[in-house]
């Protein structure tokens, strides 16, 4: 197995890595190229699609709260926070961009953790709506022409859905239409993370922890399987629980003209309710057989 280079020790059995690790951020040191995702824009940030302009982007946190102090982690100081905005549907989204060298197995692990902001004496367990996690993937650019693709494989955990407790996991497939931003024909966009389309994984009802006030919070183990060749997804888990991804696809469409051979990774937070949600990633690994 690879090492993974100034990941805590701790952390380090914590994770099943296939042979190749292409990056194994421990966010104490720092964000680690995750950036915010924003709508792309052409002549004019005007050009943006609405749903794009105001997704909040990843910060840095040691999980202070007002009532017990500072957590920090679960094996260091920091995490990377996801924060949305304080209005109902608001999401906050984290990316990190990179190209694949082998187009075969992909393995991402993390260590997460959600809650709402913690601004009322409630428990509050049904004001975040949604975390998640997916892949942008492009084909080779050997494949223009030939079947190259965009692909798209989206997971997220309904956690409540206009106040109502849902607890189940889901993926989507279906897409909005692509939509020209500019003039020159080279930019196109879609909003991707909207509520509609969501399908729910068969089996996939989970109850999370969720601990008995807002400021406490218990870490979960996430690992999404993917094959870069097949463009299907190959395994899943959070915690304990092992789903069958046999019945669940990505979304897919045509490649786009530049970017053959991408490899980006996204987390995301949404709100149900006119308060903030939190998702903190305690440490991301993403490795392969490249």
């Amino acid at each position: 197995m690879s090492a993974i280079p100034n990941l805590q020790s701790p952390n380090l059995s914590a994770y099943d890595p296939l042979p190749r690790i292409l990056f194994a951020d421990d966010f104490d040191r720092g964000l680690c190229g995750w950036t915010g995702l924003i709508g792309n824009y052409e002549h004019s940030l005007d050009s943006i699609l609405p749903e794009y302009r105001d997704l909040r982007p990843p910060q840095l946190s040691n999980l202070s709260a007002w009532d017990t102090g500072t957590d920090g982690s679960l094996s260091g100081t920091y995490a990377m926070k996801l924060a949305s905005r304080p209005q109902a549907g608001g999401f906050a989204v984290g990316i990190k961009r990179a190209t694949f060298r082998k187009a075969g197995p992909i393995r991402l692990e993390a260590y997460f953790t959600f809650k709402p902001e913690a601004s009322e004496l409630l428990l509050s367990e049904t004001d975040v709506r949604a975390v998640g996690v997916l892949f942008d993937l492009q084909s080779s650019d050997t494949l223009r022409g030939n079947g190259g693709e965009r692909v798209m494989p989206h997971l997220r955990y309904l956690n409540a859905l206009d106040g109502e407790f849902a607890g189940r996991w889901q993926f989507k497939r279906q897409r909005e239409a692509l939509q020209p931003i500019g003039d020159t024909g080279k930019v196109r966009s879609h909003f991707h993370l909207a509520d509609e389309g969501w399908e729910d994984i068969p089996g996939g009802e989970q109850l999370l922890c969720y601990n008995e006030i807002a400021t406490k919070q218990n870490w979960h183990y996430l690992r999404l399987d993917f094959d870069l060749a097949a463009m299907a997804f190959t395994g899943f888990q959070c915690n304990d629980r092992v789903f069958d991804v046999a019945a669940i696809e990505p979304m897919r469409m045509p490649a786009m003209a530049n970017l053959w051979c991408m490899l980006n990774t996204v987390f995301f937070a949404e709100t149900d309710r006119d308060k903030r949600a939190f998702l903190y990633l305690d440490s991301v690994v993403l490795s392969g057989e490249f």
